[in-house]
This record gives C-alpha cells, sequence and structure tokens, in this order.
C-alpha cells in the first residue's frame, strides 16, 4: 500500500491526538472566534425570550436563571466540553465524525445520524436571522421609527456574498472582535450584579424546580431557556479547527462572561418588579446610554461572526454529507488557502434563500402579532417560536450515537446508563417544551428539517438499491480480451490510456457495464487500461491507494482511501499514482505511437464515466419506483459525474447506461407464420 502524498495525510490533522489537547494562546484566540458565536450572542434574547410575556417577580427571575446557569453546566459543560468531546475521529468532531466512528457496529446509527445532520442544516438557517435582527434592533433604542428588516437583509446579503471571495482575510479579526464581545459581556453583566449580588441565590437549583413545577406554564418556559445552550452542537463539530484543549479551556473564560451578562441582565429585570418587559431588550438596557451605538456595532459584529461560523459548518457538514452517500454529489470550491476552508455554491444559495424567507416570513408575523396585541412585536421576538426546536433533536440524536460510542468503547454499562437516562431525559423535557411552539412558527424549522431528512433518506436509499442491483464480473476473466483488443490493430485507437471510473471495491472484480462499454457498445481499444476505485473511509484525512498489476502494461486496477473529509480531486491523485509508478519502473506511459515514442511525448489518457438512468425494462415495487424516481429528479440539478471527480472535461466521455432493475422475464410473445407469399409483408406497418 502506498501513501498519497503529503498534501493532507501528514498534515496537522495527520497527528491529530498529538496536537488535540495542546493550548496556545493563537489557538485560544482562533476558538474565541469561530467555535462560540452562536452560544455566546445568546445574551442578545435568551432572558428576553424568558420573560417577554411574564409579569416580572422574583420567581420567574431566579427560577430563569438557575434553569440558565444548570442548562450551560449540564447540557453544555458536562455533555460536550468534558464528554463528547472525547469522541473524536483523528481529531474532527460533528455528528458526522461520530457516526463514522460507530456505524460498523449496527446499522440502525444511519437514523440518529440523518436527522441530527438534517435539523443541524435546519437550525442554520434561522440562526443568522435571529441573531443578526437581535443586534440590529437595538437601533431602535436610539432611532424608534427605524426599518431594522432592511438593514438585516443587507447584513446577511453580504455575508452570503463573502462567501464566494473565502474569509481568510476578515477570518483574522474574528478571534480579537470576539475576544472584545465576551469582555463586553462580562463588563456589564459585572458592573449589574455589583447593584445586587443578592442574584446569585438563583445557583441553587431549587429555584429552577420551583419555576417549572409551580409556577403555571413555567415548564413550557424550557423552550425558551433551551435557547441559552443553542451553540453547544458547534464545540463539537468545530473541534477540528481550533483542538479539544483550546476549547475547553476558552470556554472557562466564555462560561463566566456569559453568566455574569445573564446576571447582570436579572438584576434589571427584577427592578422592573409587577411590570411586563415588553419590547424591552435587558441585554441592551444594562449598557449606558453614551455606549449603546458602540455596543450595537459590537453585537452587530459578533452576529455575523457568529453567523459566518454557523454557514462554515454546513459547508463542512455537508461535504461530509456527500461523502457518507448521505447527499448529492454537488461542486464545491476552495476559495483560499486555508486548510479545510470550503465554499458550496448551492447551498450557499439554498441557505441565502432559506435565510431570506425566515426574515421575510416571521417579519409579517410580527406585523399581525403587533396588531392583535396592541403593542409592538419585534422580529427576532417572533422567530423565537421556530428557534431550538431543530436543534434539541440534534442533541438528541449525538445523545443516542455517543450513547453507543461509549458502549463500543467498552465503558462500563451502568456509566453509558446513566449518561443515556441523564441526557435523554434533560433533551425530552426540552423537547416537549419546545414542541409548544410548533403552531406559532417551529412548523418552519421543522419543515426545512424535513425536507433535508428526505433528500439524505432518498440518497442513500438509491445509493443502497443501485448497490445491490450492480451485477460484477471477475476481471481476469477479461484479461486475455482486452490484450488482445489492445493489440488489434484492424480496430480504430480509441486512446493510448482509457481509465474507467468503477464501484468494485473488490480488486478482482468489475463491473459488466464496464466491460460492455469496452467490447459492445463501441469497441475501445486502448494501450493500457486503467480502472480506478475510491473508497470513503471512517477515518477523516486518509489519502491512501492500492495499485494491482492485473496485466503487465496493459490491465491495472487503482483503489483509492480517501477520508469523508478529503476533497475529490480524483485528476489530481490519479496523476501522483502514475507519478509514483513511473519513478518505480511499474510502468510506462509514453505515448505508443512510434513518432511520438521517439520523443518520450506522454501518452493521451481519456476517463470514461457511466452515468446510469432508470430503464424501461424493469419491475421495480412501488417503494422502490418512487425512491428512484426521486433519486433521478434530484440527480438533475446535480453536476455530471465528470465534473464531481474533478476531472478534465476535454479527456472525458461521459456514457449513459440503463439502470436494469429486475428485467421483464418470461414475455409470452410467440411467433406466428407470414400468411401468403413474401410481398404480404409490404401490406403490414
Amino acid at each position: 500500500m502506498s501513501q498519497l502524498g503529503n498534501e493532507q495525510g501528514s498534515g496537522h490533522h495527520g497527528n491529530g491526538h498529538h496536537h488535540l489537547d495542546k493550548v496556545s494562546a493563537a489557538g485560544l484566540l482562533i476558538a474565541l472566534g469561530i467555535v462560540f458565536g452562536d452560544i455566546g450572542t445568546s445574551p442578545l434574547y435568551v432572558l428576553k425570550a424568558i420573560a417577554g410575556n411574564e409579569v416580572i417577580s422574583e420567581e420567574i427571575i431566579f427560577g430563569a436563571l438557575s434553569c440558565v446557569f444548570w442548562t450551560l453546566t449540564l447540557q453544555t459543560t458536562a455533555k460536550y466540553v468534558i464528554l463528547i468531546l472525547k469522541a473524536d475521529n483523528r481529531g474532527e468532531g460533528g455528528i458526522f465524525a461520530l457516526y463514522t466512528l460507530v456505524r460498523r457496529h449496527a446499522r440502525w446509527l444511519t437514523i440518529p445520524a440523518i436527522i441530527g445532520g438534517s435539523t443541524m442544516i435546519a437550525d442554520s438557517i434561522i440562526t443568522p436571522p435571529i441573531s443578526v435582527s437581535s443586534a440590529v434592533e437595538g437601533l431602535i433604542i436610539l432611532y424608534p421609527s427605524i426599518k431594522v428588516v432592511p438593514i438585516v437583509i443587507a447584513i446577511i446579503s453580504g455575508l452570503f456574498f463573502v462567501q464566494i471571495l473565502g474569509t481568510n482575510a476578515v477570518g483574522k479579526a474574528f478571534g480579537p472582535i470576539m475576544t472584545i464581545w465576551f469582555l463586553m459581556l462580562g463588563a456589564f453583566g459585572a458592573i449589574s450584579v455589583f447593584q445586587d449580588f443578592s442574584v446569585f441565590k438563583a445557583l441553587n437549583p431549587y429555584y429552577a424546580y420551583q419555576l417549572l413545577a409551580h409556577h403555571p406554564g413555567g415548564f413550557f418556559l424550557l423552550g425558551s431557556v433551551f435557547l441559552c445552550t443553542t451553540g453547544a452542537e458547534a464545540l463539537y463539530s468545530d473541534m477540528g479547527h481550533v483542538g479539544r484543549g483550546n476549547i475547553r479551556i476558552s470556554w472557562i473564560l466564555v462560561k463566566v462572561c456569559l453568566l455574569l451578562n445573564y446576571f447582570g441582565q436579572g438584576v434589571y429585570v427584577m427592578s422592573l418588579n409587577g411590570q411586563k418587559l415588553g419590547t424591552r431588550n435587558p441585554f441592551y438596557d444594562i449598557m449606558p446610554q453614551w455606549f449603546l451605538p458602540v455596543g450595537i456595532v459590537i453585537a452587530a459584529m459578533a452576529t455575523i461572526i457568529a453567523s459566518q461560523a454557523m454557514l462554515t459548518g454546513v459547508f463542512t457538514l455537508i461535504s461530509e454529507a456527500i461523502r457518507l452517500n448521505f447527499w448529492p454529489k454537488i461542486k464545491i470550491n476552495f476559495p483560499s488557502d486555508q486548510k479545510g476552508q470550503i465554499y458550496i455554491p448551492s447551498v450557499n444559495i439554498m441557505l441565502y434563500i432559506g435565510c431570506i424567507g425566515v426574515i421575510t416570513y416571521f417579519s409579517r408575523v410580527a406585523d399581525e402579532m403587533t396588531i392583535q396585541e396592541g403593542h409592538k412585536v419585534l422580529v427576532s421576538t417572533a422567530m423565537e417560536a421556530a428557534y431550538g426546536l431543530a436543534i434539541v433533536l440534534t442533541m438528541l440524536m449525538n445523545t443516542f450515537l455517543f450513547s453507543y460510542y461509549l458502549y463500543a468503547k467498552k465503558s462500563r454499562f451502568a456509566w453509558v446508563v446513566i449518561y443515556f437516562c441523564l441526557f435523554f431525559f434533560i433533551e425530552c423535557c426540552f423537547l416537549i417544551a419546545n414542541l409548544q411552539k410548533f403552531m406559532h412558527g417551529g412548523w418552519v424549522s421543522m419543515l426545512i428539517a424535513l425536507v433535508m431528512i428526505g433528500i439524505m433518506y432518498i440518497w442513500l436509499s438509491a445509493s443502497k438499491i443501485k448497490a445491490r442491483l450492480t451485477e460484477y464480473e471477475k476481471l481476469s476473466k477479461y484479461t486475455d480480451s482486452l490484450k488482445e483488443l489492445s493489440a488489434d490493430i484492424t480496430v480504430p485507437k480509441y486512446a493510448t490510456h482509457l481509465v474507467f471510473l468503477s464501484n468494485a471495491g473488490r480488486a478482482s472484480e468489475i463491473e459488466n457495464k464496464i466491460i460492455y462499454s469496452i467490447f459492445q457498445k463501441r469497441p475501445k481499444r486502448a494501450d493500457v487500461y486503467w480502472f480506478v476505485h475510491i473508497d470513503t473511509v471512517d477515518d477523516p484525512y486518509t489519502m491512501e491507494y492500492k495499485v494491482m498489476t492485473v496485466a503487465d502494461d496493459d490491465v491495472y486496477k487503482v483503489n483509492f482511501r480517501l477520508g469523508f473529509r478529503v476533497p475529490n480531486k480524483i485528476n489530481l491523485y490519479f496523476r501522483k499514482v502514475l507519478e509514483d509508478m513511473v519513478k518505480n519502473g511499474e510502468v510506462d506511459i509514453r505515448s505508443r505511437y512510434e513518432s511520438l515514442n521517439r520523443h518520450n511525448v506522454i501518452g493521451d489518457f481519456r476517463f470514461v464515466v457511466l452515468e446510469k438512468f432508470l430503464s424501461y425494462d424493469n419491475q421495480l415495487s412501488f417503494y422502490e419506483n418512487l425512491i428512484m424516481k426521486a433519486y433521478f429528479f434530484i440527480k438533475g440539478f446535480t453536476p455530471s459525474e465528470d465534473k464531481w471527480f474533478g476531472l478534465d472535461s476535454s479527456a472525458v466521455k461521459v456514457e449513459k447506461v440503463p439502470l436494469v432493475i429486475r428485467p421483464t422475464e418470461n414475455i409470452n410473445l410467440k411467433r406466428i407464420p407470414w400468411a401468403g407469399n413474401g410481398s404480404a409483408a409490404t401490406n403490414g406497418h
């Protein structure tokens, strides 16, 4: 087995475990910049969401702060920062990285992986609008008649446009800006807390219990409390970018600043005892008036950075889904030299349309609520109903996968049960509380999640159907025929080197469709035949290949083993294989034309990609027919196979071949003799 270059295999990720727990000043700054954006901007709307419709009382505020403290402690610190960060796949985290660690143990684990990935994508469509809206709405304090929605749309449009250019340059500013943001949170929270230290009584979980168990409708306030931990999933997803050690250390500062701000807001809100918050936002109300313009600008920048981190996470998630056969093969760009930075144009457009749709819809909802309730309802307030329901399902699915991970790693069974029962109970409570939001806007995020689940399910199911019905034959059976065709000068030469992309994982096998293409569709004579297969492996950054010489200087089989985060640049990788083989004297890739061979001219290479279509000659079940039609419908919107594999289009032949499924058999067709003489045939049609 050979190693394929060193551009990724021996980089940072190649030694992921060695670097994972290292802590550095630069790493801590990067962690602050890209990991905690979502959870770090939650003080903009959490306490407002909890207390917004309640008459302010000590029971409400102490109970709310107690719930927030224990949610951040149990759900974020214990579950994610301490426990789940342990489950790394060569330094990489996220729901699909976790899935690859356990999928070989049980097939049903595909279900939580698909649900978790889909709900995370749905959450990414809600997060930028609510975060940016909450920040920009601070302008209403200074300019009560200002129209917020156009400003939010302009900011989000700019955010999505920047993706095309890459964020390498501006990304360097993320850490310092977010550091200023967190220090601002902590400073103004601390100033407010100094006015009333009794607020720290809320650390007692008894106040949380009192609110949830005895306050009318108190349990359903958990739906708003949950918003304080919605970014916890990002801690795990971004582990590969910054390392586990940097996340754990920087979380200490982030958590302290968040809690100071929440408790500082709590002190202010308690001063409104007996009133309702209305359109007030305690986040801005604890700032001095002179600082508001600066605070609003910093908040807007923080929410933009949080949204950017969310988009980067979705691009990574989708690229992993493609390699794991959960998503259609779509174009992936690499806009900068920054390691791991990717841009997926179609996903960028999809998320942009989704975000603008969410803003437009909930601005109308806010207007309707304003008319019904007789006072101004902010757009971010209307969006709170859609936020949280999707991501709680992601966390629930992570609980299933991580519990199975602990079980597969032979952890003590009692600890596995305790972990599962504790977090399953907590997240089910959050889920039930969030379900009351369904009719008030929660259906939006669930509809988006269902569409994502549908795409992933169709793609995976269709891939399984195709794999099951693809017929393979022994390559050795055709070796002599290939050598004879190669030497047959009566057949026009098709290419010096003919390369087929094959689905056959076994080195000794080949699809019968490829054999049909070479010998029957149009005889394709070549001097050397190459059959290339790509295996996606559970290790994220593996870059390896094997070469089997089927017939010296005539037939070769190349198997690539690529990690699920390795970009699909087959042209580049195949060239590297050829360089290695030429260096080792295993193959002569010079042209076989005498005039060119004398001058050491490299022979021409031609790739053949077989694209299947659904044939009419099949007897599909209703279910399989539905799946395959949906599959080919979706496939119609995706690039062709050659573009996905990064092949040079001038040297690629794409052949359409029928996907024959259960061909019709025992056709009762009877031959009858002609009546009269042969001329009678002219009377027919």
